[in-house]
């Protein structure tokens, strides 16, 4: 609401508030009763909310967690958006999918944005279409890879916080999705003694000991002197596709050679550094 006001103070007309209820970046899901506060103040401004929901179908404990969508609560005033490769299809098959309000000013919106999208030639190629078409059905084998998908990057993601909190940093225990996001701050001082002392250079630091992708907090948005990553689950499983579908049938990944010695090398860096 502050965010909202300064800015019409200003002279912005802000209109539109991105909502993320299950995170990329953290693999966290936010809490119902945050949620509908964050929602009830947005619609209550005018705000027309976008709700990613794209990892929502791949809780870790789907048992434990609720993901409430804000369109359950303020379904005129939501627009849902989902990319098809959190949890239904490769990720190297770009689909994604928006569900408009059902009322003229969801109409309204989805031909506005019909029309950017042709406009910038964004169509979606007839192969992935069909496929695409086919999972958002949720025949039984596809609910059940991605059931058994969810399982296995909850079973790694598990591992590496443990990794994450043994060698002193920090990470808030993940929830959904293949990601998670930890804090070295506290090991600020053994880190600089090694010449790191942003995240750019702690991405720099932990890719060349991993051998991985391992994104800084700067690119999502945090600031640059945090010492904070994002850790990526769905590189430790080994290279596709043969490799992670081993994996989901295993009957415990973590036993696997491939996903033991990325296990390993992620623990042995982060315990280097104690």
């Amino acid at each position: 609401l502050e965010t909202v006001r300064r800015v019409r103070a200003e002279g912005g007309t802000p209109r539109l508030l991105l909502l993320s209820i299950a995170d990329d970046p953290t693999g966290t899901v936010a809490p119902p009763e945050l949620l509908r506060e964050a929602c009830e103040a947005a619609v209550g401004e005018g705000l027309h909310i976008i709700s990613d929901e794209t990892w929502r179908d791949t809780l870790h404990r789907p048992r434990e967690t609720v993901p409430l969508s804000p369109a359950e609560m303020w379904p005129d005033d939501v627009t849902v958006f989902f990319d098809l490769a959190g949890a239904l299809t490769p990720a190297s098959w770009p689909a994604a999918v928006a569900r408009f309000p059902a009322t003229p000013g969801g109409a309204a919106r989805r031909a506005r944005t019909v029309d950017h999208l042709t406009a910038l030639g964004a169509l979606v190629a007839g192969p992935v279409a069909a496929a695409a078409a086919y999972a958002l059905d949720e025949p039984a084998a596809v609910s059940a890879r991605v059931t058994a998908a969810a399982a296995l990057h909850a079973r790694v993601a598990a591992a590496v916080h443990d990794a994450v909190l043994a060698a002193g940093a920090l990470a808030r225990p993940p929830r959904a999705g293949r990601h998670l996001y930890a804090d070295l701050g506290p090991l600020r001082r053994e880190l600089g003694a090694r010449g790191v002392g942003d995240s750019m250079e702690l991405e720099e630091f932990l890719g060349e000991r991993l051998g991985l992708p391992v994104p800084g907090g700067h690119r999502f948005g945090d600031e640059l002197g945090a010492l904070r990553v994002r850790l990526d689950t769905g590189p430790l499983l080994g290279p596709p596709p043969e490799l992670r579908t081993e994996s989901l049938t295993a009957a415990d990944p973590l036993e696997l050679p491939q996903v033991a010695e990325a296990l390993d090398t992620l623990t042995s860096a982060l315990r280097e550094l104690r």
